[in-house]
């Protein structure tokens, strides 16, 4: 079928196109526009996409601003992270808006829809390249809080060596508090006992004064003497010498208690001493040592009145005959041991 030209004017097409080639243009417009709102709705997805990413950048970047407040030490540096972040967030979301306005106008401009959907290629690059700044930023904070941790847990045990030594030196001031105490009461017991001795001092030094200037009532103390025990004076007796009327001749003499008046012996016996002992003594007997004591018997002479003369049969002792002299013994006589018997030259002992 043929499409023929009206009656038209000049200007009007001299030619003439078929129907099919109206058609295949037809399905040509519609298929290219299709194909703009396909590319349309994918650019819109993409944007969706990009803002959904914009959006979780966003959060991070919060959570990572977060977590640096909470890092003592780096808290700047988070800080800084999380808004540089947040401004890359902020580009991603305008970008993504941008898009969305694209893709709208792309729905009558293919060509505006590509470059709309080149647009938000980009901007979904930047919204990645904001989350991994995000996530970098987040670990920086999490390390930053694990040496805030490090430090809390160190400023921990440093505060508790610093209990421990408060408690120690509370302990030592009061046993300083306790010792001061103790040596303020001994300076005060030294102090009272300082003057006690100093009193005592001036008590004795008045006794003494009182003592050298003192001198008790005489009357009715007639030849006693002025004695003192060291802190009073007074007169004492004086033991008086024994009457010594009718004691002419005698000494004097005491039994530890009284004095008294002794005859003395001008004409002593040998037996007032204390080592002879004379009992019935006869004519011719002498005094002899019998090896203890000196008592009474024979000494001395060639004579005796028993008609005979008695000896010791043993000689115990040593003996020497007497110069020029001659002895005699009745046999037999025992030397004992040790013992010897001197007879000078010119002298003889005759035993028989």
């Amino acid at each position: 079928m043929a499409i023929y030209r009206g009656n038209g004017g000049a200007g009007d097409a001299t030619g003439g196109v078929t129907i099919n080639e109206v058609t295949e243009l037809t399905q040509q417009a519609a298929t290219s526009a299709t194909s703009a709102a396909t590319s349309a709705t994918n650019a819109s997805t993409s944007a969706t996409s990009a803002a959904s990413s914009a959006s979780a950048a966003s959060t991070s970047a919060t959570n990572a601003a977060n977590s640096a407040s909470a890092a003592a030490t780096s808290a700047t540096n988070a800080a800084s992270s999380a808004s540089t972040a947040s401004t890359q967030a902020t580009n991603a979301a305008n970008s993504a808006t941008a898009s969305a306005s694209s893709a709208t106008n792309s729905a009558n401009s293919a060509t505006a829809s590509a470059s709309s959907a080149s647009d938000a290629a980009s901007s979904a690059i930047d919204a990645q390249t904001a989350q991994t700044a995000a996530e970098t930023a987040e670990t920086n904070a999490a390390t930053s809080a694990s040496a805030a941790a490090s430090s809390a847990s160190s400023a921990s045990s440093s505060a508790s060596t610093a209990t421990t030594q408060a408690t120690n030196a509370a302990s030592s001031a009061s046993a300083a508090a306790t010792s001061a105490s103790n040596a303020a009461t001994s300076a005060s017991a030294a102090s009272t006992s300082a003057t006690n001795a100093a009193n005592s001092a001036t008590a004795a030094a008045a006794s003494a004064t009182l003592a050298a200037t003192y001198t008790p009532d005489q009357t009715g103390h007639a030849g006693e003497f002025l004695t003192t025990d060291g802190s009073v004076t007074s007169w004492a007796t004086v033991d008086a010498l024994p009457n010594q009327t009718g004691n002419s001749g005698k000494y004097l003499t005491t039994d530890g208690t009284d004095a008294s008046w002794a005859v003395v012996n001008v004409n002593p016996a040998l037996d007032d001493l204390s080592d002879v002992t004379i009992t019935s003594p006869t004519t011719g007997e002498g005094i002899v040592y019998n090896g203890s004591g000196w008592v009474n018997g024979t000494v001395g002479g060639n004579t005796t009145t028993k008609g005979l003369y008695e000896m010791a049969n043993t000689i115990s002792a040593n003996y020497t005959i007497g110069t020029n002299n001659n002895a005699m013994s009745a046999g037999p006589i025992t030397i004992n041991s040790g013992i010897s018997v001197t007879i000078p030259s010119g002298s003889r002992w005759a035993i028989v």
